[in-house]
């Protein structure tokens, strides 16, 4: 089903080209059916990337979903266009009002920072307190699944002696919950990150249950006892790619990276890596919005919270 966003987007260009199915703003206004608000607040410095990667997935989804773009008030991307930002997105004292069926904190490259020292932090533990009473279901993705358990549970990060980069095989913990529908035992799923939660600090915490594991890459998708907040370690949104461009940057930096593990065919970086995980990320994404979100969330928007 379709996803509606606005019509000059750019991302609207690749998906189309992907046959995700957009819909056109005055097309999904006389549709006779209440569309999935889904909030998207998107922490990475190239949020376009971000955006076609995310929309790509949110597009395959039962319901027709709406859009909102969030970024941080308090900080100045580099790595976007201002106009870009003007056009599309908004902030969050601007819809501090409005309830919305889901939302997804994306990661950001900070996380050898402490959380109190980025520059966002007030403002985003703001995000999250308000995702508590005017959101039904919460997805966090890497630092921002790691910041999710640090200011919901006081769960610390921990710094990784080097870098966890590659794509790792995930055993399904609990193969009847329906997260996993559709799901192989194992799966993977790509990393790339500075910082790790443990399973010993997570099963200090009786709030949480870890869902899929990874002997190499540590527990890889969580969820709170209520099924109203998921946390996902990796990156099921990557591209083929992506774990590419970001080797060959630091790579141009002169920054110490090893190459990712298990990505390149025959660990060659001269050859044309493959996506392994993607059918996953579509049932993932797919399975959070049906399960956790459409099948759950109030029809009348302003009883979320009540």
């Amino acid at each position: 089903m379709p996803i509606n966003i606005p019509a000059d987007l750019p991302a609207r260009s690749k998906l189309e080209e992907e046959n995700i199915f957009i819909m056109s703003e005055d097309r999904a206004s006389v549709q006779d059916i209440r569309p999935l608000r889904i909030a998207l607040v998107n922490l990475m410095p190239a949020k376009v990337a971000t955006e076609i990667q995310l929309l790509r997935l949110l597009g395959n989804s039962p319901v027709q979903v709406d859009i909102t773009l969030i970024m941080a008030e308090r900080h100045t991307t580099r790595h976007t266009p201002i106009e870009h930002l003007e056009r599309f997105y908004t902030v969050f004292s601007d819809v501090r009002d409005k309830k919305f069926d889901g939302m997804i904190i994306t990661g950001a490259p900070v996380e050898k920072l402490p959380f109190e020292e980025v520059d966002y932090w007030d403002e985003l533990t703001q995000i999250m307190d308000f995702s508590r009473s005017n959101v039904f279901s919460t997805l966090y993705l890497c630092w921002g699944a790691q910041a999710g358990l640090y200011h919901h549970f006081g769960i610390d990060k921990r710094d990784l002696p080097e870098k966890m980069f590659g794509v790792f095989p995930h055993e399904v913990l609990t193969p009847l919950h329906p997260i996993f529908r559709g799901f192989d035992d194992v799966f993977l799923m790509p990393h790339s990150r500075h910082a790790e939660n443990t399973r010993a600090d997570i099963e200090k915490c009786p709030d949480l249950e870890i869902l899929a594991d990874s002997g190499l890459a540590g527990p890889c998708i969580l969820k709170d006892k209520k099924s109203r907040q998921m946390f996902v370690m990796g990156h099921m949104e990557y591209d083929a790619d992506t774990l590419a461009v970001e080797y060959f940057r630091d790579l141009d930096k002169g920054l110490p990276i090893k190459i990712p593990a298990n990505y390149f065919p025959g660990d060659d970086p001269g050859r044309v890596p493959l996506s392994t995980w993607r059918a996953h990320g579509h049932l993932f994404f797919s399975n959070w919005l049906n399960f956790y979100v459409y099948q759950d969330t109030p029809y009348d928007l302003e009883a979320i919270g009540a």
